[in-house]
């Protein structure tokens, strides 16, 4: 790693990889295009940094959010101009919700072509300009390491996220004189002493405290930090959403994940708080059900690394810009005499009642799953899932134990699992990677199965084929009962297509079918998938399409 200042002359195209290993970047993924060629010669050049070329830019883009959100470095992803950029631009539009670092090397038409609808041309800085933090245009050959090196220290910094720099392809073979910065270290702000008395004080006039940790824990690496605070004033934990592995799911304080479908124990808590601490959550939309869990009457205390943050979504009695690893070590030696341990017991109690992984033969195959993935994965099993209802069951019944062991798309974004998958498993290569999809969201990105095989990525994906878009088809039987449009699929065999793509392929119906071809996937080390043939009828965790039917009928 290069801490000092130094001056080279290079082109445009080798500055941007020399950027690349001053911060230390191993892994780029991409879809090539003869728009940034440069780069990609570039970049064989350079044996410190692997390429995984992908079969479309938005699992490309996919893959490295998974890849940054596990190893909590910058993805890197590469397109070409304007139909490139549109594919990945949802892989974009995740990292950004998510606020995972992300930088995005987009090929640009020739800058002389420029305005005359030149071939794919995009005004790229304006399509991208609000879904990322930053997006600029290299015009300059010379101006590449510092434009670049603060894409890297933008997407880094302050809420994580992504980061699209526009390459004009005359400006990637140009030789120019190319100075080059340090690599990006991270600030770590810590909250005053007099912010910290204010949290003390408040939280000796409560009698409900309830923290809500986010992925701003995760992203400062607080996760000790955390358990520690929590520990010594016996604070409950709710996970914001799809943050599972922020808190121990099988500790005595954890009381529950803030997600889709929440159950109405878990809401009960939230509503029995008198104080919310919400510690690296943006409270977004799903957390809050809605904007919802929040009023006048609840005090609200909010820390986050993200000025703009604070009072986004509720004005807090107090905000704190602060690093949550930095906050949390500045709470852990406050003066509070914690008087609501009855109540924790009480809800941790609650939350048991409703988490509990037994099954049962009248349970549906889904929790059956759950349950023989928890028996036999490893703890430090990482695991990520789609966009889709199968995931309910995952969310409410799958004990995180360890950080570092959850990868899923805050903003939903359908097509994400698989590909987050390989990306965790580049990130974490010893660690078993185990991605759960729906066959809706899975056959958005199928194709990268193929990207799997060809670099030996080792993953298990888990297909759970109800041949239909089933969140929809919920949604439309509580809003339109009986009037089915739209959410039906046909007939896919996903081990039959892992097959012919050189992956193993297998199709199951039952608890012990799964639990062969399971055993076989941990064994062989090869990227599997498993297709888990359901009925539509179990839509989701806590009703049938008939129930819901006849109640919207009413």
């Amino acid at each position: 790693m290069k801490l000092s200042s130094e001056t080279r002359i290079l082109t445009g195209a080798h500055a941007i990889v020399e950027c690349m290993k001053i911060e230390g970047i191993t892994n780029v993924f991409c879809v090539p295009g003869e728009s940034y060629l440069p780069v990609l010669d570039a970049l064989y050049d350079e044996d410190s940094i692997t390429v995984i070329s992908a079969r479309h830019e938005g699992g490309a883009a996919f893959m490295a959010e998974g890849y940054a959100k596990s190893s909590l470095k910058p993805g890197v992803v590469l397109a070409t101009r304007g139909v490139g950029a549109a594919n990945l631009s949802i892989g974009v539009h995740t990292a950004y919700q998510d606020s995972t670092p992300m930088v995005v090397f987009l090929g640009q038409v020739h800058s002389k072509f420029r305005g005359r609808e030149g071939f794919q041309e995009v005004d790229l800085e304006r399509y991208f300009q609000h879904i990322a933090k930053w997006a600029v245009e290299v015009k300059d050959p010379e101006r590449m390491p510092e434009i670049v090196q603060r894409a890297f220290r933008i997407a880094q910094t302050g809420r994580p996220g992504p980061v699209v720099v526009s390459l004009p392809e005359d400006v990637l073979p140009v030789e120019a004189n190319m100075y080059f910065g340090p690599h990006t270290i991270k600030p770590a702000p810590a909250p005053s002493n007099d912010e910290i008395k204010r949290i003390e004080s408040v939280l000796m006039e409560v009698q409900h405290p309830l923290i809500i940790a986010g992925g701003g824990v995760k992203s400062a690496e607080a996760e000790d930090a955390l358990l520690a605070f929590a520990e010594k004033y016996r604070i409950p934990v709710a996970a914001a959403f799809r943050r599972h592995d922020v808190f121990p799911n099988d500790h005595p304080l954890y009381v529950g994940h803030l997600g889709l479908g929440l159950n109405k124990k878990v809401l009960q808590t939230v509503g029995e708080a008198d104080v919310i601490l919400a510690f690296g959550t943006r409270l977004s939309e799903v957390t809050t059900q809605d904007y919802s869990i929040i009023d006048s009457a609840k005090r609200l205390v909010h820390i986050d690394i993200d000025y703009a943050s604070i009072g986004k979504v509720y004005a807090p009695e107090i905000g704190i810009v602060a690093d949550l690893n930095q906050a949390l070590k500045s709470l852990i030696d406050i003066n509070v005499t914690p008087s609501w341990n009855a109540w924790v017991k009480e809800r941790r109690s609650v939350y048991e009642s409703i988490s509990r992984l037994t099954v049962t033969d009248d349970d549906a195959i889904n929790k059956h799953i759950i349950a023989m993935l928890e028996r036999k994965l490893p703890k430090n099993a990482l695991l990520t899932n789609d966009a889709g209802n199968f995931a309910g069951w995952l969310h409410a019944f799958y004990p995180f134990t360890e950080s570092h062991t959850y990868v899923g798309p805050t903003s939903g974004a359908m097509g994400y699992g698989m590909p987050a998958a390989l990306g965790a498993k580049l990130a974490f290569p010893d660690k078993q990677v185990v991605s759960l999809s729906g066959d809706g969201g899975f056959m958005m990105t199928a194709q990268e199965l193929e990207t799997a095989v060809r670099n030996n990525i080792p993953v298990i994906s888990l297909v759970f084929n109800n041949n239909m878009y089933g969140t929809i088809r919920m949604h439309q039987e509580i809003h339109y009962p009986g009037k089915v449009m739209a959410t039906d699929l046909g007939t896919v065999s996903f081990a039959k297509f892992a097959n012919s793509l050189g992956a193993d392929g297998f199709a199951v119906k039952t608890v012990s079918e799964f639990e062969n071809a399971l055993d076989h996937a941990l064994e062989s080390q090869k990227p599997t998938v498993i297709e888990i043939i359901t009925e539509k009828e179990q839509i989701s965790v806590s009703s049938t399409i008939g129930q819901i039917r006849n109640r919207s009928k009413k």
